[in-house]
């Protein structure tokens, strides 16, 4: 009896099996870009039948023309140099945001620290030789509160020698505008990643959420190392990493790194080796990331738990080279491997 039940059932399957699989095959290809943008690489990948690569890089190209400072032609250039330009959404949209977040995190995330991070030797002018006297010079250049934009359409600078570095969250602007040209497109299945910051959507090409990993924070200025501290799982969420442990120097045998304190003027020296913010979107990330970094694990600890919108994962310097790690109750549900946790 069981026989021929399994006989009569077999065309049956056969046929589920022959219909998924002409399914999938009508299923659009994913495809993947890379290329250099913002000083660093991206990787995108995306489902779609048309390649966009093109589309990508004048999306691109248009943040770069907004916010790059390196861009002698970008708006945030002219306004740097105090020349009249007009600006555009993309800034204004990022200033705004920007300003925000200064406020929110009582000036740990500040843009106008362009003066400090050149001065140091991470910007994009010529670094100058600093001692205490001159760090408290340039401080006065900085602050968001002195800085306005006025009915987005002009910049108000309280002393002309303020300038504007939107490195800390340009990058992540740029993956959530190339994930609004996958959104208006239709395309449901895409990663998205410029310089390490990421936003995912959908499914992977094996159908599955997206994996991506956290490098160990090991002293590598070439970015050759990519040995994993851990992976999470993760889908519509934006995500972006900031850490001391590539952009730095040695200088009189202590180490400089590029996350410079907007309120103190110097670079940051807390136990945080790198901070990765899981938000809504990734501009929102990029710029939590560095604001962490800059104030260390307590006050960083005691900001998560006043918002819940964001998770938050943390490698910091532990006893005997060894890492300590502090992430989020809502971290936990997109860990899926791990390594040295306490």
């Amino acid at each position: 009896m069981n026989k021929k039940k399994l006989i009569w059932q077999l065309p049956f399957l056969v046929v589920l099996i022959v219909g998924t699989v002409i399914i999938l095959k009508k299923q659009p290809p994913f495809r993947t870009d890379e290329g250099f943008i913002f000083g660093t690489v991206y990787k995108i990948t995306y489902q779609s039948d048309k390649d966009l690569k093109k589309e990508i890089e004048a999306e691109l190209k248009k943040v770069d023309n907004s916010l790059s400072p390196f861009n002698p032609n970008s708006i945030i250039s002219h306004i740097n140099h105090n020349e009249e330009v007009v600006l555009d959404t993309l800034f204004t949209h990022v200033f705004n945001l920007a300003h925000k977040i200064s406020e929110e995190t009582d000036g740990a995330f500040d843009i106008t620290v362009a003066p400090l991070t050149n001065a140091w030797g991470f910007g994009f002018k010529k670094s100058i030789p600093l001692d205490s006297l001159t760090v408290d010079s340039l401080k006065q250049f900085i602050g968001y509160q002195k800085i306005e934009l006025q009915n987005n359409e002009k910049i108000i600078k309280a002393d002309e020698r303020m300038m504007l570095d939107c490195s800390a969250i340009a990058k992540g602007f740029g993956v959530d505008i190339i994930a609004q040209l996958f959104n208006s497109k239709g395309i449901k299945n895409y990663m998205i990643d410029i310089g390490g910051e990421v936003i995912v959507n959908g499914k992977n090409p094996k159908m599955n959420a997206w994996r991506i990993g956290i490098n160990k924070p090991i002293d590598d200025s070439l970015s050759v190392n990519q040995e994993l501290q851990t992976i999470l799982e993760i889908s519509n969420v934006g995500m972006a990493t900031s850490g001391n442990y590539r952009n730095f120097y040695y200088k009189g045998g202590k180490k400089y790194s590029h996350t410079i304190d907007p309120r103190t003027g110097y670079p940051v020296q807390h136990s945080i080796l790198s901070s990765t913010v899981i938000a809504r979107d990734c501009t929102t990330a990029d710029a939590y990331a560095t604001a962490f970094m800059v104030m260390g694990l307590d006050n960083a600890k005691a900001f998560c738990a006043k918002h819940p919108e964001l998770e938050a994962y943390f490698i910091c310097s532990g006893e005997n080279g060894e890492y300590e790690i502090f992430f989020t109750e809502g971290m936990k549900k997109y860990i899926v491997h791990a390594n040295n946790l306490k």
